[in-house]
């Protein structure tokens, strides 16, 4: 039993762990490309990430003039194969990061990941960048079958049941990563650097951190 204010901390991946947003426009772009589109700016892909690959394609077809759910079907595999063979290529933790894991390991403190991108993609990327030993567990979008994914809470009560139960907080930047943790019911801290959709004072969270060495601070203020 930790004396620290949590015994589980979990996080969301893209966003939040790492900034995957230089692969993730490449791969979007890439499918774009296919059919004749021009390339969209970084900036316009980050609000799109954070609810698996199809709505990030979903989402740059409807920027770049739109198309229908055959087109949708055509470019999705294609995106796919590119991003699993480049998935590491410009992605890097937030400045921070592997400090604030190793400070919560350090209390006593199981980690674990929650992300919405499929499982492989999220294990892949983490063995290439040689972090995979820093988690206890790792969920992805389809570990638990369609339906699942965030804002569903069903992954957030997976992981926490996986890591052995206990007092447990959620990091994110989306959304889907609060409402996720809320219902739960457990409390969700936003991080300010993200790949926001809206504000990040309206997510709801119960905290904000815009750097990992607020992290500790802010968690033994919720607790």
């Amino acid at each position: 039993m930790t004396n620290f204010s949590f015994e589980i901390v979990g996080f969301d991946l893209d966003g939040t762990l790492f900034d995957t947003s230089a692969d993730l426009t490449r791969a979007v772009n890439h499918a774009l490309a296919l059919d004749a589109r021009p390339p969209l700016h970084v900036e316009r892909v980050k609000p799109m990430i954070g609810r698996g690959a199809r709505h990030m394609l979903t989402e740059g077809l409807a920027a770049s003039g739109g198309g229908d759910e055959a087109l949708l079907d055509r470019l999705l595999p294609e995106l796919l194969t590119f991003y699993e063979a480049n998935l590491s290529a410009g992605t890097i933790p937030y400045p921070g990061m592997l400090g604030a894991i190793d400070a919560l390991a350090g209390r006593g403190v199981r980690v674990g990941i929650v992300t919405n991108k499929r499982y492989g993609f999220a294990e892949k990327l983490l063995r290439e960048l040689g972090l995979a030993d820093r988690f206890e567990v790792l969920l992805g979008g389809d570990s638990l079958g369609p339906g699942n994914a965030k804002p569903s809470p069903a992954l957030i009560h997976a992981m926490i049941e996986r890591l052995g139960g206990g007092r447990a907080a959620f990091v994110g930047d989306s959304i889907f990563d609060v409402e996720a943790a809320h219902a739960a019911g457990i409390p969700a801290v936003a991080v300010s650097f993200g790949f926001l959709m809206q504000p990040v004072e309206e997510l709801g969270a119960d905290t904000i951190i815009g750097h990992y060495d607020e992290l500790i601070p802010a968690l033994e203020r919720l607790g």
